[in-house]
C-alpha cells in the first residue's frame, strides 16, 4: 500500500520532473514545506515535527485516551535521551480529533497541515483513515496508520505505511488458531455494512476452508443491531463448533450473550476489534473467548513489559490498550526512519521508512513493498471476565 516517495529535495531537472508530475495542490504543499525547511534554525534540524490524529471524543474515545498517554509518553523518552533526533508534536502536543467520521478526519488533517508537520501519525480506523491516506499521498505527506487494518490503506500511494497488520492477514491468523486447537465446524456472523467485518470475514472463510474447516453457516448482520438470536440460534442447528464474530467492542458483549443463551458453548473469536470490550455482567459468558490482537500487555518481551511498566505507573492500567501501543511505536519507527533517511525532511523519512525492520512493542518486523508489516499476532482469551494473554501465534506456528 506505499512506497517510493519522490524526493522533495530534489534538484535541478529532477526537480522539475517531480513537480510536473504532481497536482497544483500537492506542488503547493511540497514548495511551501521545503521554504520552511530551509529557513529553520540549525538547532531544528534534527526535529521531527508530528502531527497526530485519532479519536478524541466520541463511543471511541477510550482509544484515543490511550494513544494520546503513548504519544506523550514516547516523545517525553525520547526527547530526555541522547537520541540524535528529537521529537515535536505539533497542535499543542495534543491528537487532533477524528470522532471516528470521515469527514472530521479530513478536517482535522487539514489543520495539521496548516502547521507544516514532517509526518502525519494516524488513525485508529480504517473508515476515516482511507480517504485521508489519499489525501496524504497527493500532498506527498508521510502517513503512518496505526490501527487502521483495511488492506487498501497503503495501497493510496508510496507516502503511506502502517505498523499493524492488515485485515486479510488476521483473518488468515484466525483461523490458523481454529485448525491448531481442532475446531472443524465454523460458523460466521459479520456486519455486512461494516468494511473491517467484511474483510476479515472473506479472509477467514478463504483460509478456513483451505485448512480443512468446514463452514456450516455464515450469517449476517448490521454495526446497529443489539439481537443476534436468530443467527445464534443458527449457529446451534448447524452444528458449529467454532463462532467467528469480526466485529467492533461495542456490540461483541451483546453477541456472546445471545450465543450462550442460544446454546451454544463452543469457541467464539474475533479480532482486534474486541479490544476493550465490556465484559461487566457477561463474565462467565466470555469463557472460551478469544481475539486476536497487535500485542498483549501479558507478553514477557522487554520492550512490551518496559512499556507496560512505565505507561501504568503514568496513567494507570485502564486505558492501556493495542491503540496506544501501536501510537507509541509509530514515534519511534520515525526517529529510526531519521537515522535510516539521514535527515528529518519528509522525502528523507520516507526514505528511512522504505523496507525498515523495527522492534518495538508490536514485535519485530519488516516492513514489505507496500509498507505492510507482516508479523505475530496474540491471541487473547479471558478469565473472569479479565483478558488473558493466551499465545502469540506467526505464520510458523505456536510461540511461547
Amino acid at each position: 500500500m506505499k512506497r517510493k516517495l519522490l524526493s522533495l529535495v530534489l534538484t535541478g531537472t529532477m526537480a522539475a520532473t517531480v513537480l510536473a508530475g504532481c497536482s497544483s495542490s500537492a506542488q503547493q504543499s511540497s514548495a511551501g514545506k521545503e521554504t520552511i525547511r530551509e529557513t529553520k534554525e540549525a538547532s531544528e534540524e534534527k526535529l521531527i515535527k508530528v502531527g497526530v490524529i485519532g479519536p478524541v471524543t466520541g463511543g471511541s474515545a477510550i482509544y484515543g485516551e490511550g494513544a494520546q498517554n503513548a504519544i506523550t509518553m514516547a516523545v517525553e523518552e525520547i526527547n530526555a535521551s541522547d537520541s540524535e533526533y528529537k521529537v515535536e508534536i505539533i497542535n499543542g502536543g495534543k491528537m487532533a480529533d477524528d470522532a471516528s467520521d470521515a469527514k472530521q478526519t479530513i478536517n482535522a488533517y487539514n489543520s495539521l497541515i496548516k502547521e507544516n508537520p514532517d509526518a502525519v501519525v494516524g488513525s485508529f480506523f480504517s473508515s476515516v483513515t482511507l480517504p485521508m491516506a489519499e489525501q496524504a499521498s497527493k500532498d506527498n505527506m508521510l502517513l503512518i496508520a496505526t490501527g487502521a487494518t483495511n488492506k487498501d490503506i497503503t495501497l493510496k500511494g508510496p507516502t503511506i505505511f502502517r505498523d499493524c497488520f492488515i485485515d486479510p492477514y488476521q483473518g488468515k491468523m484466525a483461523a490458523q488458531f481454529a485448525k491448531e486447537k481442532g475446531w472443524k465446524k465454523a460458523a460466521v456472523i459479520y456486519a455486512k455494512d461494516d468494511d473491517y467485518s467484511n474483510g476479515l470475514k472473506d479472509a477467514f472463510i478463504e483460509n478456513a476452508e483451505a485448512n480443512g474447516i468446514e463452514i456450516v453457516y455464515t450469517g449476517e448482520c448490521t454495526t446497529k443491531d443489539t439481537d443476534f438470536s436468530s443467527q445464534t440460534s443458527q449457529v446451534v442447528a448447524k452444528g458449529a463448533d467454532f463462532l467467528f464474530y469480526p466485529a467492533f467492542l461495542d456490540t461483541v458483549p451483546l453477541l456472546v450473550s445471545a450465543a450462550r443463551d442460544s446454546g451454544f458453548d463452543g469457541a467464539i473469536m474475533g479480532g482486534d476489534g474486541w479490544d476493550g470490550a465490556d465484559t461487566k455482567g457477561f463474565e462467565e459468558k466470555f469463557i472460551n473467548c478469544y481475539f486476536t490482537n497487535h500485542y498483549s500487555s501479558e507478553d514477557t518481551a522487554p520492550a512490551v513489559s518496559n512499556f507496560v511498566s512505565k505507561y501504568t505507573e503514568k496513567y494507570g492500567a485502564e486505558s492501556l490498550n493495542a491503540c496506544a501501543a501501536l501510537y507509541y511505536d509509530a514515534i519511534y519507527m520515525l526517529v529510526e526512519a531519521a537515522k535510516n533517511g539521514g535527515a528529518a525532511d519528509t522525502a528523507s523519512l520516507v526514505k528511512g521508512m522504505t523496507g525498515m525492520t523495527f522492534t518495538g512493542v508490536g514485535g519485530t518486523f519488516t516492513l514489505d513493498e507496500n509498507g505492510d508489516p507482516e508479523k505475530s499476532v496474540a491471541i487473547n482469551t479471558y478469565e473472569s471476565g479479565k483478558v488473558k494473554w493466551l499465545m502469540t501465534l506467526s505464520p510458523e506456528g505456536t510461540k511461547n
